[in-house]
């Protein structure tokens, strides 16, 4: 019977034919030198270049690649979904291939964790300098927004580099909600904690697979996700539209009872556009949510797996 991993090392992939061969050259002397059973399972999100066929090449020589790939190209967080149902260990690290998260770090973490019985072992970046700085405000911008609108568990500069041991892997993997953002869903679990801290490196082969739309949408996930907070900026919109239209139709009662000359179609094309603007923004609000609710009403799983080198073949949830 092949020996149960003391830890798994998740790894999402998307046409990562460029770095994966430096990649596999760092990550395996750091897992080789722990001293445990590890699995090293590589998630390939629907790749179209090379990735799938450097993959099996790399599994001839390492016996712990597993490799799990997708059908079609399913998005980051459900592919680290994917692969947090499918993992092993008794902990499980989850990094990304580009290399700008150090894995050489995933040592220490694992210390960490055991030393201090810890669930949960986060790598938050101290020094982005590498990072565009359109990358860095809107980083800022996007866990100062989550604070405010509730996620306070949540770790500035924590991505999805981190640690979590077997009972936070279940409790996750127990969630029924779809879209799930894990970067914040983590921390709000509540299990002991704790966190390293490293620099962010540069990308030293291809390029980012998170373009600028993969962002705002992670984003939108995260605030319909985490809060209900823009529900209630719809209510707090809605009642104020309601407050000025009041207004202004006292304000036309008025005029019309002391005989003052009605305003013209600027005023009217003014007052119809800027109700109007409202109440569609509280319609798309309202959309977004319903459209959560929709999808997890369907029950339709977020990624389905082509094949797994490690087991037998089904979809994930």
């Amino acid at each position: 019977m092949t020996e149960a991993p003391v830890l798994s090392v998740v790894v999402p992939m998307f046409d990562e034919e460029e770095v994966l061969p430096l990649f596999v050259a760092r990550l395996r002397p750091v897992v080789d030198g722990l001293g445990v059973p590890y699995e090293v399972l590589v998630v390939d999100d629907g790749s179209q270049d090379r990735t799938p066929v450097l993959l099996q090449r790399e599994r001839v020589s390492w016996p712990q690649l597993r490799v799990v790939r997708l059908r079609a190209n399913a998005g980051h967080q459900a592919a680290i979904s994917a692969g947090l149902a499918r993992a092993r260990g008794s902990y499980v690290v989850t990094i990304d291939a580009d290399l700008q998260d150090p894995p050489e770090l995933i040592a220490e973490m694992l210390r960490l964790a055991q030393d201090d019985g810890l669930d949960v072992v986060y790598a938050a970046r101290s020094d982005r300098s590498t990072d565009t700085r359109f990358k860095r405000v809107t980083a800022k911008g996007y866990y100062d927004t989550m604070r405010r609108l509730g996620a306070h568990q949540s770790h500035a500069h924590a991505g999805d580099y981190r640690l979590m041991s077997r009972a936070t892997v279940e409790a996750v993997n127990a969630l029924p909600e779809h879209h799930r953002v894990l970067r914040l869903v983590v921390p709000q679990l509540g299990f002991p904690g704790g966190m390293v801290t490293y620099r962010r490196e540069e990308r030293p082969a291809g390029s980012s697979k998170y373009p600028l739309s993969k962002m705002v949408r992670l984003a939108v996930d995260s605030i319909t996700g985490a809060s209900i907070a823009p529900l209630r900026l719809a209510t707090w919109l809605g009642l104020a539209g309601f407050v000025v239209a009041m207004l202004l139709l006292v304000y036309a009662l008025v005029g019309y009872a002391v005989g003052l000359n009605v305003p013209g179609w600027t005023s009217t094309f003014v007052v119809v556009t800027t109700v109007g603007g409202i109440q569609l923004l509280c319609v798309g609000i309202l959309g977004e949510y319903v459209g959560r609710m929709y999808t997890t009403m369907l029950g339709r799983p977020t990624y389905h797996v082509a094949h797994d080198t490690g087991e037998a073949v089904d979809t994930g949830p």
